[in-house]
């Protein structure tokens, strides 16, 4: 079983550094190498150029098909420290998080940026980073890796360090159900190396299961504080029975959905203990929120310009992961102060006189954590509500009976539905309690972006609640309008 980290981290200042391994492979893997990634390169260049996108995945999908080893190569012959972030929510902006730290600790920092983390994107990393030679000038790699994708990438990575955020329920057509994502999380955990880490959300009674005979260290984070928080986790929840004995749990403080302090009253399993604890959590729908979180190395105090209660988290995470890697922890408070909102993640978007707060939801928690954060803003809503099925985004909407809109509805000032679930979605607010005479069915989505900006007054906000796919493509409408750069630029 992996010993605990707690007590046993040595904090330094210095500059990270891992043992240098040689490119694997002789002159004419060397060749190969060489070409899958100057190929990569020259795609990456081409698709900007013709703003077919920015090449976040496109150079890792021509550079494997020359060589296929060729992300564990650049990364097998790199000095770095390797992390990978992995769950259902929060990846992207833990990352973004992880990097600011390193970057405030005088880190050189590769990452795939831009949250495209299907093994193309991943390797795009390698590419865009690395010289044609393989050579990569970096002190710290940053992952970002789906769950589907997880038991590819990582045995090609052979990260240093692992962080798990979660497990929501999330796209059951294309991940199947909570058990087989969580299975597919333990195995690669299990093949971890006993010099590796691997960092556990304590609050999540699935997460903080994994794998307990597991060879490599771990590493819990949560949430240990009165200041946020309710008795019973929200009907919406997913993992409220024992993962051991099937029994109900028993929650002395639930944060989000089945995060929590939790207890099983029949067998004993609970949360473990925090080895990185928020201790203070002083909430702003819209400023900077006041954190503390206790670590080995010392507690850590800084201002979070992100809102939400799972920004909390992730910070969390990512204060876990900058431990297990080495870094400055006084480095936190200034990396954390230039954080902006990865794109659509509550990001704010001027467009002329009015403005638009750009929001990805993509499942029952990440749709009704962001709800929470925008209802504590003043005044009435304007919405736009926009989902489509398309492959990425999951066949299955079922889920958006589980979304508190009834919450929404007596803030609602106008409300247009767009996309390929556009009819659906109007049916799920008309049984939310808005009335169907007010709601406005435009499934083209720049008319129903148009629309929507009509009904809202100089000054105003437009609240735009989106799935993955109709995100990009309301983004690119704003980007040709000049209201946004493009999200790779960012």
């Amino acid at each position: 079983m992996g010993e605990p980290l707690a007590g046993t981290i040595q904090q330094t200042t210095g500059t990270v550094r891992a043992r240098r391994r040689p490119t694997r492979g002789g002159p004419l893997a060397r060749t190969r190498l060489a070409l899958a990634l100057s190929a990569g390169k020259l795609a990456g260049k081409t698709g900007r150029m013709l703003k077919l996108g920015g090449g976040t995945s496109f150079p890792g999908i021509v550079a494997r098909r020359i060589d296929p080893t060729v992300l564990r190569k650049v990364v097998g012959a790199s000095t770095a420290r390797k992390i990978v972030v992995c769950g259902s929510n929060g990846k992207t902006t833990t990352c973004r998080m992880l990097a600011a730290i390193a970057r405030a600790a005088d880190q050189r920092v590769t990452q795939n940026r831009s949250g495209s983390n299907l093994l193309p994107g991943v390797t795009a990393v390698a590419v865009n980073g690395a010289s044609i030679f393989g050579g990569l000038d970096a002190d710290v790699l940053v992952f970002e890796i789906d769950e589907a994708t997880i038991r590819h990438a990582v045995p090609e990575i052979e990260p240093d360090v692992v962080i798990v955020n979660n497990i929501f329920r999330d796209q059951l057509d294309r991940y199947g159900e909570l058990y087989a994502v969580a299975a597919a999380l333990e195995n690669m955990i299990r093949a971890l190396p006993a010099e590796a880490t691997v960092i556990l959300n304590g609050d999540d009674p699935l997460v903080a299961g994994f794998a307990p005979e597991a060879q490599a260290k771990r590493l819990y984070f949560g949430i240990r504080t009165e200041d946020v928080g309710t008795q019973v986790p929200e009907h919406a929840a997913d993992t409220i029975r024992c993962v051991r004995c099937q029994h109900d749990l028993e929650y002395t403080n639930a944060y989000i959905s089945h995060l929590g302090a939790y207890r099983c009253p029949n067998c004993g399993y609970a949360r473990p203990a925090l080895d990185v604890a928020v201790t203070r959590a002083r909430l702003s729908p819209d400023g900077v929120s006041e954190i503390a979180v206790e670590t080995p190395a010392g507690t850590v105090a800084f201002g979070l310009p992100l809102p939400g209660l799972h920004n909390v988290y992730n910070a969390a995470g990512a204060i876990a992961g900058a431990l297990a890697m080495g870094l400055d922890l006084g480095a936190v408070p200034a990396g954390m102060a230039g954080l902006r909102p990865a794109f659509g993640r509550l990001e704010d978007i001027q467009a002329g006189d009015k403005h638009i707060v750009l929001c990805f939801v993509k499942n029952p928690i990440s749709y009704n954590t962001t709800l929470r954060t925008i209802l504590q803003r003043p005044g009435q809503k304007h919405v736009l509500s926009v989902h489509s099925n398309a492959e990425t985004d999951g066949e299955d909407f079922a889920w958006l009976w589980d979304i508190d809109l009834e919450e929404l509805a007596p803030q609602l000032a106008s409300l247009v539905t767009a996309g390929k679930k556009a009819e659906e979605l109007a049916m799920r607010f008309k049984y939310a309690g808005v009335p169907e005479e007010t709601i406005a069915v435009i499934p083209d989505r720049p008319q129903a972006l148009d629309a929507a900006l009509a009904n809202v007054p100089p000054g105003g906000t437009l609240y735009i609640l989106s799935g993955y796919t109709p995100l990009h493509e309301l983004r690119r409408v704003m980007q040709q309008r000049g209201w946004v750069a493009p999200f790779w630029e960012e």
